[in-house]
């Protein structure tokens, strides 16, 4: 019997967790939000194009010995659409990530959740101009509604607070770090038809490799990071949760809902950095960290249903 069998139970439960792109973004979300806190603390530490690097390279050797099969096996397909795997490994990878670690130079870790939330928005612009499509009325209400629930919980259900918010150089790496995304996000979906672990594999690779230039030069121009326990910590840390983990949930989800359905589930990430200050940080929960989180979960589960036929 079926039943009996471990292995049949294991890929049973493997398969249903790989079909679940609403567990799959949240889990996404979950990492991500550690990895804007992480990436803040650091700052100052460890130079951003070397953080990244290391980290996509050893997320790089962790999936390779699960993805080496695969890889060989979709070769031929990677290299009939060589030219969008390397430009989704160079803007998800290399640029994204380095640009969001210089950012964290240069803002708070507050100002990065809050302008996190309007990737939705450039993803929709891209799925426009790429892929001529637009949202759906409940998905921009859905967002709309997810977005007033990420401010209500970043200002703690006080609008005056916006006023105290300054925007600075670092800010403006990080929209432009978004708008990248937004490319990447909506360029996932024409990846050839190839196997997750291959597609993760290669784009993981060529990401890192893409950055050794970038390296050179940081080397040659600011102090070498510290090998001391914080800093690995926080590279072992970067290189399984927001890397290889997060990028498979989110690539599969996307994979599963499409790119603006998915992108609903960026504005997740502040309300899971603010239950991180809740439970790590020893803030208390408040009224309005209930209301924030019944907005964004609302907007969300709208935002991500999928349209009607008519639709």
């Amino acid at each position: 019997m079926s039943a009996s069998n471990p292995t049949t139970g294991a890929a049973t439960s493997g398969n249903w967790i790989a079909n679940q792109p609403y567990l799959l973004l949240s889990i996404t979300a979950l990492c991500w939000a550690g990895n804007a806190i992480v990436g803040r603390l650091a700052a100052g530490h460890i130079p951003p194009v070397t953080l990244s690097f290391l980290r996509w390279s050893l997320a790089f050797l962790i999936i390779l010995p699960f993805a080496w099969k695969h890889l060989v096996r979709d070769w031929g397909a990677i290299r009939g659409r060589l030219g969008t795997m390397v430009i989704l490994s160079v803007t998800g990878i290399s640029a994204f990530n380095t640009m969001q670690y210089w950012a964290l130079e240069h803002t708070q870790a507050l100002n990065t959740l809050l302008l996190q939330s309007s990737t939705p928005l450039f993803v929709a612009i891209w799925s426009l101009l790429l892929l001529g499509i637009r949202l759906t009325l409940a998905q921009a209400g859905g967002l709309a509604v997810s977005l007033a629930g990420v401010l209500v919980i970043l200002l703690q259900g006080d609008l005056t607070t916006l006023k105290n918010i300054e925007f600075n150089f670092g800010d403006l790496i990080f929209v432009t770090a978004l708008v990248i995304f937004g490319l990447y996000s909506t360029l996932s979906f024409r990846r050839p038809q190839i196997h997750g672990l291959s597609f993760v594999g290669f784009t993981f690779g060529c990401g890192a490799a893409a950055l050794i230039p970038l390296l050179v030069w940081e080397l040659m121009t600011r102090p070498m990071m510290q090998l001391n326990t914080a800093n690995l910590l926080t590279l072992v840390y970067v290189a399984v949760f927001p890397s290889t983990l997060a990028y498979l949930c989110f690539n599969r989800g996307v994979h599963l809902i499409g790119a603006n359905r998915a992108a609903a589930f960026f504005h997740v990430v502040p309300m899971f950095g603010a239950a991180m200050a809740i439970v790590f940080l020893g803030e208390h929960p408040r009224l309005f960290h209930v209301i924030g989180f019944a907005l964004v979960l609302t907007g969300v589960f709208v935002a991500s249903r999928r349209p009607s036929p008519a639709a």
